[in-house]
């Protein structure tokens, strides 16, 4: 197996990639997560829950690795503490991940029948700013070899847009849950309304967090 450090010859690019790897595996579980849940197999759920954890854990592993060895100055127009704080951002979206799955099992929660629909489109949509941002840090070694100019350029900054465009559209369905769970506010127990209440706000993290993501991504194209 290929260890992380020895990634480190030019860059820092390959451990970053390698980084996201490994937050992608958390969360693209997700879905499996909440497929779970829908049938009340609280077993299979503790069980996705506990593998979101492992992988968040291995995640962190890799972002320690590349603060540890990232060179004293970059060679692409982003400063070293902007880097790290990149790091810090793809790295929360396996914190996420992870926060979600341990909401998910502090107790037995019911999804009540109004959250099905727009709960699926909400994970959809933040899931889809997910893999949008994922396609912008693959995107990094093309951009420092055409020296962040010309046709790849526009490619990213396209990305980007439709990164933050995913992270509005899921912030309209966000809103959509919370009325549907309001509605519930006689029916669900205060427990079980807080629960709720913080899993939407961590699924929109995601988007968030995506969005955040490409920001940076930005800061490297406008520089000069």
């Amino acid at each position: 197996m290929l260890n992380i450090t020895n990634l480190f010859g030019k860059s820092p690019i390959a451990p970053l990639q390698v980084h996201m790897g490994k937050v992608a595996s958390c969360v693209l579980k997700l879905p499996d997560l909440f497929k779970a849940l829908k049938s009340q197999d609280y077993v299979k759920l503790q069980k996705l829950a506990d593998e979101i954890s492992t992988l968040e854990h291995q995640a962190d592993i890799a972002k320690g690795d590349i603060r540890n060895n990232i060179p004293g100055k970059l060679f692409f127009s982003l400063s070293r503490s902007d880097f790290l704080e990149m790091v810090d951002t793809q790295d929360s979206l396996a914190d996420a991940a992870e926060n979600i799955s341990v909401l998910l099992t502090l107790k037995k929660l019911e999804l009540p029948p109004s959250f099905i629909e727009p709960l699926d489109a909400f994970l959809k949509k933040n899931i889809e700013a997910f893999h949008l941002a994922q396609d912008i840090v693959k995107e990094l070694p093309d951009l420092i070899e055409y020296s962040f100019g010309g046709i790849e350029a526009a490619k990213v900054r396209l990305l980007i847009q439709e990164v933050a465009l995913r992270e509005h559209e899921a912030d309209v369905l966000q809103l959509a849950l919370l009325k549907a769970l309001l509605e519930q506010d006689t029916t669900l127990s205060v427990g079980s309304f807080y629960l709720w209440q913080k899993i939407f706000q961590e699924v929109g993290m995601l988007s968030n967090l995506s969005e955040k993501l490409g920001s940076y991504f930005h800061m490297m194209l406008e520089k000069p």
